[in-house]
């Protein structure tokens, strides 16, 4: 079936993220969000709904994070941290926000598969989360075409995405730890009208 095909793809995937997460990039990206005055985030499509989750966990937590785009969103300062997530890596609104950021003075991090590209190599900090981007199904499409395979049944990157929401919760498991905050205190700034 394929709905149950698809799902063990992507746990299997995100299995294999796991395990090759580097523990130098998660301790630097606790650290920084735990030293940054606010949390500022932003990504384009899926990506950005993985970052506006993340948003509402950090203030759950009790630290001050804004979505970059809501009408509700300050003016980025010096000791803030952007996080910026972008599959690719070159998502225009995505890049252009890391610019900004660090024309300010702000601390930036990205969350890519591709380090290399160009939001991370204007970020100061890097967490690499493997995944099938915009960028692989160009390349994937033709390769499977030659080899008479079909495509993933993940379309369109999703696998990225996945595996950053998976990640994201994890770092909310670690900043609950790192904060000694417990699932009641997150209760009490849950929201009362949904």
């Amino acid at each position: 079936m394929p709905v149950t095909t698809a799902m063990v793809e992507i746990v299997r995937h995100i299995d294999d993220v796991i395990g090759n997460l580097d523990e130098k990039q998660i301790k630097q990206f606790i650290k920084v969000i735990q030293k940054s005055n606010r949390v500022f985030l932003i990504g384009a499509g899926r990506s950005g709904l993985a970052a506006r989750a993340f948003a509402m966990r950090l203030v759950q937590l009790g630290l001050t994070a804004y979505v970059i785009g809501e009408s509700v969103t300050p003016g980025m300062k010096k000791d803030d941290l952007l996080i910026a997530v972008s599959g690719s890596g070159q998502t225009n609104s995505v890049v252009s926000a890391a610019q900004v950021a660090k024309g300010l003075g702000c601390a930036t991090l990205a969350i890519t598969s591709y380090p290399d590209s160009l939001l991370g190599e204007i970020v100061d900090y890097v967490v690499v989360i493997k995944g099938r981007t915009k960028i692989d199904i160009e390349k994937d499409h033709l390769k499977h075409q030659i080899e008479g395979r079909h495509s993933t049944l993940t379309p369109l990157g999703t696998l990225f995405e996945d595996s950053v929401m998976v990640f994201f919760d994890g770092i909310i498991a670690g900043l609950m730890t790192t904060l000694k905050a417990r699932e009641q205190d997150l209760k009490a700034r849950h929201a009362t009208i949904e």
